[in-house]
């Protein structure tokens, strides 16, 4: 499982949060003010005029205005990099300044100020994003290869076609033989030229939540229109990504994107619940039967068993059956590497700085206040997980006597997990000292005042 840890790459997340805000500055009473802008339409003004008016402004500010009468357009003029840019504005049902299309001018500045932001300061990324990027080495491929390999084999079946191998070959190097004979590069294999040579149908789509490229694993940055998303099969990926999508499209591969390795919001939202199933199944089958298993957390399952119990989650969502897996580790091990492939683990990189900062504190008041404000910083779907996984932890690290697994045992091993952590981190000292804070002060932190 270890080629799983760093399936998801957060760097144009972080880059994205640093963006500037849009902030309006308001014009009142404004009686030529067309009925499609708010307060933010100043009337005619000039360049000079309006460089000054957004001079001492923080970078994000924006108004609109009117060059002169006879000017066919608009003019979206904001503060970026410290510097004031004007742009020509249009609006036919739509506002736009040139292929993008805008319900409200709020989401058009928004959208603008990532994008040049990104430009900006990820350019690196993206010229590597458009020239590496390999589909059997893809998130896609990397959390679904069982899967895949299953499918496959049931295709191979149908077809009567036989799987080549030797007496000797290990099942390892038999799915990633098989994973290969996914791709369309080999084109002698006769999958590829029936069922499976199908193209995607791409489509422009404005994700909701966080979401990342299914072939690049990078994050799909923007305010709206960030991507593609297949039609037929779900697939998605950055614009530039998706050109280099084979021809693999299968429509019931909806199915098999499952629930590992999505947003935990747009997971929620998508299910319409406030607990991922995955936590919650696992949380209660080992408060059932494995508080007292010494080492639990710590102690490693079987890689296949681990990778049996993803496979039923993902196929048979809430009716997956835990029972059938009387090793308990098997099943921490499952949530472990449930939360350990979210894109944005459950403390994110925003609250991170704030939340080892509450080591510092120096009394147990003082962490629990500045835990507290930490918490609130968090999404909703974020803090409603933790709380439910923290408040797990307290109630095993109440039998460490027994499990051998206190808080600070318990926050060793899932602080890389729990905690979004910056590459240049390398001492998880403090992350795994403000994780056993949150456990041990857990009843102070969750149940007073609330």
């Amino acid at each position: 499982m270890d080629n799983l840890r760093n399936i998801w790459k957060p760097e144009l997340y972080r880059i994205q949060l640093e963006a500037p805000k849009p902030h309006r500055i308001i014009c009142e009473n404004r009686p030529d003010k067309p009925e499609f802008y708010g307060k933010e339409y100043h009337g005619i003004m000039g360049h000079k005029e309006a460089t000054l008016r957004l001079q001492n402004e923080p970078n994000g500010a924006y108004l609109i205005r009117r060059g002169n009468d006879f000017n066919d357009f608009y003019t979206l003029t904001w503060r970026f990099n410290d510097k004031i840019h004007h742009y020509k504005l249009y609006y036919d049902g739509h506002h736009y300044l040139k292929d993008k299309r805008y319900d409200c001018i709020y989401d058009l500045v928004a959208d603008g100020l990532i994008t040049t932001h990104m430009e900006l300061k990820a350019r690196h990324i993206l010229e590597m994003i458009n020239s590496r990027a390999s589909y059997t080495e893809s998130p896609y491929v990397t959390l679904n290869r069982r899967k895949l390999t299953t499918l496959q084999r049931k295709q191979q079946a149908n077809r009567q076609l036989p799987i080549t191998t030797t007496d000797n070959a290990s099942t390892l190097e038999l799915d990633k033989k098989l994973v290969l004979d996914l791709t369309p590069s080999l084109e002698e294999n006769p999958l590829l030229q029936s069922k499976y040579s199908k193209s995607h149908t791409f489509k422009v789509h404005t994700f909701k939540g966080l979401n990342w490229c299914e072939l690049c694993a990078n994050f799909l940055w923007g305010f709206t229109a960030q991507g593609v998303k297949c039609e037929d099969c779900g697939f998605i990926a950055h614009s530039k990504c998706s050109e280099r999508v084979p021809n693999h499209c299968v429509p019931d591969l909806k199915k098999i994107r499952g629930v590992f390795g999505i947003d935990l919001t747009t997971l929620l939202n998508a299910h319409s619940s406030t607990l991922p199933f995955v936590v919650r199944k696992c949380v209660s089958e080992i408060e059932a039967r494995g508080m007292d298993s010494e080492g639990i957390y710590r102690v490693s399952g079987f890689a296949d068993e681990i990778e049996a119990l993803k496979m039923a989650f993902d196929k048979d969502g809430e009716a997956a059956d835990l029972s059938q897996f009387s090793n308990i580790n098997v099943v921490a091990g499952t949530l472990k590497l449930y939360l350990r492939l979210l894109p944005v683990p459950l403390i994110t990189y925003d609250v991170h700085p704030k939340f080892v900062q509450a080591t510092q504190m120096k009394t147990p008041s003082d962490q629990v206040g500045m835990l507290r404000e930490c918490l609130d910083l968090l999404p909703k779907a974020h803090y409603n997980c933790l709380q439910y996984v923290v408040q797990h932890l307290y109630r095993v690290s109440q039998m460490s006597e027994v499990n051998k697994m206190g808080s600070h045992n318990l926050s060793t091993v899932l602080a890389p997990t729990l905690v979004a952590t910056p590459p240049a981190v390398t001492d998880l000292s403090f992350e795994i000292r403000a994780l056993q804070a949150l456990i041990d002060y857990c009843p102070a932190i969750y149940y007073q005042n609330k």
